[in-house]
């Protein structure tokens, strides 16, 4: 059974996957059209975010049994499409939930101290303890949207700072714990000090968060995406910072990346929004680190495995 990585990988994944007999060949630098014609000789695929996994993928794999895809997002491939043709699609969210939630809570603790103002302040010879006076995440309440496998590892390290927790999930039956209570919609946004976003790109939740919902939050509300960046419509978010409805912003993902190329969607909002005091930016780096490279790969290999083995 032949498996065609076109994406980079921790080598761990190439190594346990010939030791359990597959054919692996790794490609992580193929062209679309190159991508194209090795799909057909192409039992299971491992990607991560290099090609658009679309129909006409898809339609050349008449011999694909498995989608796999190296990280938590599957906005890139068409799952119902594959699914409707009997493949199965994989990822490896559990992978990188610990950098991720560890990531976040960096941010959130950033926001509040203000560390990466009173940094760039002194780095400028100003000297001003006044100014940069925080304040505290024991006692705010988290509102995390999405409670799965993201959602749930914020949710650990922020329990253990005495936070009170919320969480508003559609889609989740069982919930999976007690640290954190289940609520609606409306709760999020009324009781919130704090709101972090882990829900996946889809129809539905494009756009989601926007001005006019965040305009119902409590005043002084900081937001968190580390998502997709599309979930955030970031028109006239610059106001609610200005009035201080929004008393911060830390963004991780954004609409189209990587940011600073040609033609790019919301140049100028998002221009003005990174370069403000109280909003912390990153480049989608949130379950970037050494150890999650590793472990996405070891978590998709077994999810491999046993997929075909059932």
């Amino acid at each position: 059974m032949r498996c065609l990585v076109a994406d980079d990988v921790h080598p761990v994944l190439l190594t346990e996957l010939e030791s359990a007999g597959f054919q692996v060949d790794y490609l992580p630098h193929l062209s679309r059209e190159e991508f194209l014609n090795e799909i057909p000789e192409t039992d299971i695929l491992v990607i991560r975010s290099r090609f658009l996994i679309d129909n006409e993928v898809i339609n050349l794999g008449s011999r694909l049994k498995i989608i796999a895809r190296a990280g938590a997002g599957l906005d890139g491939v068409d799952v119902a499409f594959a699914e409707s043709r009997g493949i199965l699609v994989l990822n490896a969210a559990e992978g990188n939930s610990d950098a991720l939630a560890e990531h976040v809570l960096g941010m959130i603790l950033g926001l509040l101290a203000r560390i990466p103002e009173a940094d760039r302040s002194l780095r400028n010879g100003v000297w001003d303890r006044e100014k940069f006076r925080g304040r505290e995440l024991k006692g705010k309440t988290v509102g995390l949207i999405g409670y799965g496998n993201m959602g749930t590892a914020v949710a650990s390290r922020l329990f253990a700072f005495g936070c009170r927790l919320i969480a508003y999930d559609k889609y989740l039956i069982d919930w999976p714990d007690t640290r954190t209570e289940r609520v609606g919609p409306e709760e999020i946004m009324h009781l919130s000090d704090i709101i972090s976003l882990h829900v996946p790109l889809t129809d539905e939740t494009r756009g989601f968060i926007n001005k006019k919902y965040l305009e119902q939050c409590k005043e002084g509300v900081i937001l968190v995406n580390t998502s997709r960046g599309s979930v955030l419509d970031i028109k006239g978010l610059e106001s609610l910072l200005d009035a201080g409805w929004l008393s911060g912003l830390a963004l991780d993902v954004f609409p189209q990346e990587p940011l600073f190329k040609k033609n790019i969607q919301y140049k100028n909002e998002i221009s003005g929004l990174i370069l403000r005091q109280n909003v912390l930016s990153t480049p989608h780096v949130a379950g970037w680190t050494s150890e999650s490279y590793e472990k996405i790969s070891r978590v998709l290999v077994g999810k491999i495995l046993r997929a075909l083995v059932n």
